[in-house]
């Protein structure tokens, strides 16, 4: 009895030590969770689903208190927009700041496994693009305030077209418009470590192209490359897109500032190619592809968010109201493997 002991212990003591050198999994798969429509389930029957599907992170498009509430002791990790309406007063006044992250993030953090909060969603350049920058810093500064500025990284969410240029994706360069707000946003990021946040979708591209682009190249489906671009060669639209914004990251001293891709799906139904098989297709790919990283990027887990979780009833008419990967009724769309 007492060898089998000494055995059992060191074991044990083998297994544990294994088990602390391997790496935890990234959780590099999330699904954003939209409230556009009015046949939504109750944000309490979204987290539910959420876990059941083994989804492990979300975006929220706004500090909605129920989703919050809903989500603590979840271990689903969280990024959090500051909605575009909000954005000026943010911009303009730190007490307006405080009491945002007050009331919607220091509120829930010993519960709620906030990520990122999202300053504003696809408004460089444009009209509201003046206040990113000053309300991302004022949300810093309250977080900071809050003890929580190591824990929740603070950037904003771009569209692609930001880029003047994209093909090849080693000449990606952002617009003389988008840069002019991006650059001090890019040294912003690269000095507190935060990554810059993208909505890439290779649908639009795909339908854009008019004809120009096969359908292969988007669904991840090629069977070899597609694109060589000096030294890297290309499979798919999604790293081409991802790797023009890092090639224009890199031209504005953005070398280490990682990109997390705050959208990317696929329609089901509304418009050209929008199939329930091509958005399944895309989807299910996506989320076995991201571990790779890119040809410019290779190895490192690409963190991504599939947009989104529901049909939107009230979003705009066609393909808008079509990215879900659920009805409201909780029913899958078509069925897609999270683990």
């Amino acid at each position: 009895m007492a060898n089998r002991s000494k055995v059992s212990s060191a074991a044990i003591a083998l297994l544990l030590g294994l088990l602390i050198a391997i790496p935890t999994g990234v959780k590099s798969i999330g699904v954003c969770y939209g409230m556009n429509g009015n046949n939504l389930p109750q944000p309490s029957t979204v987290v539910n689903l959420y876990k059941s599907k083994n989804i492990k992170a979300m975006r929220l498009y706004d500090p909605d208190q129920a989703a919050l509430q809903a989500l603590k002791s979840s271990n689903i990790q969280l990024i959090l927009d500051v909605p575009n309406t909000a954005l000026q007063s943010l911009a303009s006044n730190t007490s307006a700041a405080n009491d945002w992250v007050q009331q919607n993030v220091k509120a829930y953090s010993s519960s709620v496994s906030f990520k990122y909060i999202a300053v504003g969603n696809e408004v460089i350049p444009g009209a509201q693009a003046q206040y990113v920058l000053p309300a991302m810093r004022n949300i810093y500064s309250a977080l900071s305030s809050a003890g929580l500025q190591n824990q929740i990284k603070v950037s904003t969410s771009v569209a692609t077209s930001v880029l003047a240029e994209s093909s090849p994706p080693s000449h990606g360069v952002f617009s003389s418009a988008a840069l002019t707000y991006l650059r001090p946003i890019v040294q912003f990021l690269a000095s507190n470590g935060a990554p810059l946040l993208v909505n890439v979708y290779p649908y639009f591209s795909y339908v854009d192209s008019q004809g120009t682009i096969n359908i292969n190249y988007a669904l991840f489906t090629s069977s070899g490359t597609v694109v060589t671009d000096g030294q890297y060669k290309y499979q798919n639209l999604f790293d081409a897109i991802v790797d023009a914004v890092y090639a224009a990251l890199e031209k504005v001293g953005g070398s280490n500032v990682t990109i997390v891709v705050s959208e990317s799906g696929w329609p089901s139904a509304g418009g050209y190619a929008a199939t329930i098989n091509n958005a399944k297709t895309y989807n299910q790919n996506l989320i076995n592809h991201v571990g790779q990283g890119t040809p410019r990027r290779p190895g490192k887990t690409i963190e991504a968010y599939i947009f989104e979780m529901f049909n939107e009833n009230q979003k705009s008419a066609g393909v808008e109201q079509n990215f879900g990967l659920f009805y409201p009724s909780t029913q899958p769309v078509y069925t897609i493997n999270f683990t």
